[in-house]
């Protein structure tokens, strides 16, 4: 008897349970409806993309996407997933519902050949898959001077210089263009001599290389001569 006592509360639960299913789900849809219709997806605009496919975006945003309900982060986590990417940024347009996705793109430096592979460098030491139009000599390095190269690249992005390119390696150093001029450095550049390097090239406007290849020397070369500066402090 007990149990015949038991089946209608447990039968009334269960009903009540399946209605606030119901309930909830109707909402969900509803809330998406809404949404959509209120504030749907336009359109996407993607700037600043050259080796990075456009497509990539269109694919990672669903059909009948919703503003409210687009994860920017994830997006912009997903598209800085391509090594061609540094940086990304979206930005809803809640009046045209237009999505804009701003890329920083990687440009290659380094054309080098490691004698069993070939590696593709970016600034800040991402590999690249190719040399997306970069005109770069190809250079023979090793690992010891590879790993150079990349401390260097570092050493200058820290401290607010572009590397435009690796031109040489060789016992005399490594052979680059900075920011449109050549640069010469070694192995041990110190944070000193890239901090100086900033300077010297605001200081010596018509330089056309600079030399950092002594320990906290810096010697700029200009068309009268070479004139120096020590990079301590």
């Amino acid at each position: 008897m007990a149990r015949l006592h038991l089946w209608p509360s447990l039968r009334k639960l269960l009903s009540s349970v399946a209605i606030s299913a119901i309930v909830a789900v109707v909402t969900a849809l509803a809330a998406l409806i809404v949404s959509y219709l209120l504030f749907p997806v336009t359109g996407i605009e993607v700037r600043g993309a050259r080796m990075f496919p456009e497509s990539e975006v269109w694919k990672a945003v669903p059909n009948h996407a919703s503003l409210l309900f687009l994860n920017t982060e994830a997006l912009e986590t997903g598209i800085e997933s391509n090594p061609w990417v540094k940086g990304a940024k979206v930005i809803k347009d809640w009046e045209s519902g237009i999505v804009t996705v701003e890329v920083e793109e990687r440009r290659a430096v380094l054309n080098a050949d490691l004698g069993d592979r070939r590696v593709v460098l970016a600034a800040d030491g991402m590999e690249l898959p190719e040399l997306g139009g970069a005109d770069l000599e190809r250079v023979g390095l090793d690992e010891v001077q590879l790993e150079e190269i990349l401390r260097v690249s570092e050493m200058l992005e820290e401290n607010g210089m572009v590397l435009d390119s690796v031109d040489g390696v060789g016992a005399g150093g490594v052979d680059t263009t900075v920011e449109g001029r050549r640069a010469l450095f070694a192995r041990d550049v110190g944070e000193n001599q890239a901090r100086a390097l900033t300077q010297f090239v605001e200081e010596y406007p018509e330089a056309s290389y600079f030399d950092l290849r002594s320990p906290n020397r810096v010697v700029v070369g200009v068309e009268s001569g070479a004139r120096s500066g020590s990079s301590d402090g």
